[in-house]
């Protein structure tokens, strides 16, 4: 890709944020990150695109939220968006 069109909201202590992050760097997927324990309009952010949850990673691809990792849907979600 491009240009970022992969935004995720996580958390520095969440195994599954790591396991996300390290997936799409792996992929070569350029991504921004964003610590909702620092960040506190990135947590304002994650709560409005996933109607109010606090459950970390969020990965927003385009125009899909995917809420934890979920290997298969990222990957499709990535396809999508590279094929738009």
């Amino acid at each position: 890709m491009t240009e970022s069109k992969v935004v995720v909201y996580s958390t520095p202590t969440c195994p599954f944020c790591k396991k996300a992050k390290e997936f799409l760097t792996k992929k070569e997927v350029a991504f921004i990150d964003h610590d909702v324990t620092t960040d506190k309009e990135a947590l304002e952010e994650m709560r409005k695109l996933t109607q109010g949850g606090l459950s970390v990673p969020v990965l927003h691809i385009c125009d899909e939220i995917i809420i934890g990792f979920d290997q298969a849907r990222i990957e499709k979600a990535l396809d999508e968006c590279q094929s738009s």
